[in-house]
């Protein structure tokens, strides 16, 4: 959901019958009345949904594209933008990207936004996804015109909130070495100068976290020389980093949140870090009570958790929900009208418009699951078995429903490697599907896992199917040891590095698990390695830290079933790695399953209903009749 600039109107996309998005449009001063419908056509759904204007709405849709491929028929998925008013009209713009022609020019649609001028009543600026020429477009005439044009040496053009691009990215080479530079532009003399680089083998990213009312001074994110990423102010004219403007204790700063209120624009009145999920720190005081008074309104409690810093050791005190949090999903520019979003682990995404000191529930996601026996989620950490702390979350069945437990339980690892989980609504239902029918389930964040620090980062590095893995079994140890777990009833489903997790579980023989499930995951790390080195900033920054066990080489090792699925449209971890270690498995006389499930694309964003009912009931069939004796 968003909300106008003036408050006035609130956009959303939602699906009256489960399966097809369209966009609704309600005027917040009649909400009782029906909201406007915006219809999509089912080839072409829209994505997200954004004010631009008042009356101007930024729409992204996924577009199904057929196209053949060496002589086969293919099925992928192409992102276009548009602008649309409330009635759904296309603005009509002089918009033409230069080297395309009409046909192309439909597919890109206007290309990707970079500032939405706040101050400005009629233009935008937008980036052509090929050139990388920025142009400003006005909304009511149609008119385009190119500011500035892209540059095969630089990217990653950063705006202000008046649209002045003043910081830039270059990625060029030290003597073979990779790395990116960040320049930025004199508020002096307009000229541009290289300021810092960071070097792809060192993997301390430094970046323009956002810019200030001060010409001078910007928010600079570092984790150089820290294990969590502080901002820092930086002094443009002196060149020198000074003091840090936002630093959370034992978790990763991320961004810098600004007012676009006529009353104090473009000042401080945020910042964003990483904790249990996103969260803000709000300096501003009107912020910071509105987000206490949210809470209290709608339910929300807060509990302490003592939490061990994984790099030092040292144990710090947190206040963490104890199911279901809020956001302010959208502010209007007088920040008298909000737009908040509940959910948690056992919550799905509620809805709420607060005006005039009034909170009204405007949807829910997922609402047939109000009475669902859902499972309450608690962040943990345990310690492997060489003494690093391992962050997981733990999610039990209802006890009201199946008793204190011990519980049959799943081992859930994340994909990337370099990802993590957050405590919030699992969006790929995996979770609450399984402990709604009694399951315990896990969800480590082993070594590798980004987003805890660097410590943890960097202790997965050459270490796939090894120490990675020994947390995953940790984990299984923990629980076991805690009581939660029964010991002879346990599997482990993972998805992309997950499966590849899975595969894994599958080859060592260590006991634990009496099946496992891997979706769309590489049989060798070999299909990793060719993807990374294919880009010359990845050979440096990832490509050296993916290394360790081939599941498919150690086929003849395998000890308990395993069911293999992946989708016939993925083209990130395609078809053929399942089918690789499918054949190997026949060969070898193992148990096995495999399911190449139709028009099932990789990413979570592209699936529909149809491939989510797939995953969660083939997966929960094999748990239930092939997961070893007796099943799961």
């Amino acid at each position: 959901m968003d909300l106008s600039p003036d408050g006035k109107h609130l956009a959303a996309l939602i699906s009256p019958d489960g399966a097809q998005r369209i966009i609704a449009i309600w005027d917040t001063s009649d909400m009782a009345a029906a909201p406007y419908l915006i219809g999509s056509d089912p080839r072409s759904e829209p994505l997200r949904v954004s004010f631009i204007k008042n009356d101007r709405l930024f729409v992204t849709t996924q577009q199904l594209v057929d196209f053949t491929l060496g002589g086969s028929a293919e099925r992928s998925f192409r992102s276009k933008t548009a602008v649309l008013d409330l009635r759904g009209n296309p603005v009509r713009m002089s918009l033409q990207f230069d080297g395309l022609t009409s046909e192309q020019q439909q597919f890109v649609g206007v290309g990707g936004l970079v500032s939405s001028l706040p101050r400005d009543p009629q233009n935008i600026i937008v980036r052509d996804p090929v050139r990388g020429d920025l142009y400003q477009l006005n909304l009511y005439t149609g008119r385009a015109e190119r500011r500035e044009r892209g540059s095969s040496r630089f990217s990653g053009d950063q705006a202000d909130l008046n649209g002045e691009i003043r910081a830039r990215s270059e990625f060029n080479f030290d003597n073979g070495a990779a790395y990116i530079a960040q320049w930025i532009k004199s508020p002096d003399t307009g000229e541009w100068a290289e300021h810092f680089r960071w070097y792809a083998r060192d993997r301390q990213p430094v970046s323009i976290a956002g810019f200030s009312n001060d010409p001078n001074i910007i928010f600079v994110q570092s984790s150089v020389d820290r294990d969590h990423a502080a901002i820092y102010e930086y002094n443009i004219r002196e060149r020198k980093m000074g003091e840090i403007a936002f630093a959370h204790p034992v978790f990763n700063a991320e961004g810098v949140i600004r007012s676009t209120s006529p009353a104090d624009f473009g000042e401080v009145v945020g910042f964003s870090y990483q904790g249990e999920k996103g969260q803000v720190y709000w300096t501003d005081p009107v912020m910071e009570a509105a987000q206490t008074q949210f809470r209290q309104a709608l339910g929300v409690h807060m509990r302490p958790l003592q939490w061990i810093d994984i790099a030092t050791g040292r144990r710090v005190g947190l206040q963490v929900p104890e199911d279901a949090d809020i956001s302010m999903s959208a502010v209007s520019d007088d920040r008298k009208i909000f737009v908040v979003r509940k959910s948690g682990p056992m919550t799905p995404p509620e809805y709420y418009l607060v005006k005039n000191g009034q909170v009204a529930l405007l949807g829910r996601a997922y609402p047939e699951l109000a009475n669902a026996p859902l499972g309450p989620t608690s962040l943990i950490q345990y310690e492997a078995r060489d003494g690093l702390t391992i962050p997981a979350f733990l999610t039990k069945p209802d006890p009201e429903v199946y008793g204190p437990g011990p519980y049959p339980t799943i081992i859930t690892p994340h994909g990337g490697p370099w990802s993590r989980d957050n405590l919030d609504w699992d969006a790929s239902a995996w979770t609450q599907y399984f402990a709604a029918r009694g399951f315990a389930v896990l969800r480590p964040q082993f070594r590798g896992s980004e987003g805890w620090g660097q410590r943890l980062w960097r202790a997965g590095d050459r270490e796939w199917g090894r120490k990675m893995q020994d947390d995953l079994d940790d984990g299984v140890r923990y629980l076991i040891a805690q009581g939660i777990t029964i010991p002879d009833r346990v599997a482990l489903h993972g998805y992309s590095y997950g499966g590849y997790t899975a595969m894994m579980a599958a080859v060592r023989p260590n006991g634990l698990y009496q099946c496992a499930a891997a979706g769309a995951g590489p049989a060798t790390i070999d299909l990793f390695k060719k993807g990374t080195y294919g880009s010359r900033y990845l050979r440096e920054f990832q490509n050296p830290t993916a290394d360790g066990e081939d599941p498919l080489r150690r086929v003849n090792e395998v000890s308990i079933p395993i069911y293999l699925y992946s989708g016939d449209r993925d083209t990130t971890v395609v078809p053929a790695e399942s089918r690789a270690f499918a054949a190997a498995l026949e060969r070898a006389g193992k148990p096995y399953k495999l399911n190449i499930l139709p028009d099932m694309a990789h990413t979570l964003n592209t699936w529909t209903p149809a491939n989510y009912a797939a995953i969660l009931t083939t997966v929960e069939d094999f748990f239930k009749n092939d997961c070893g004796p007796g099943g799961l």
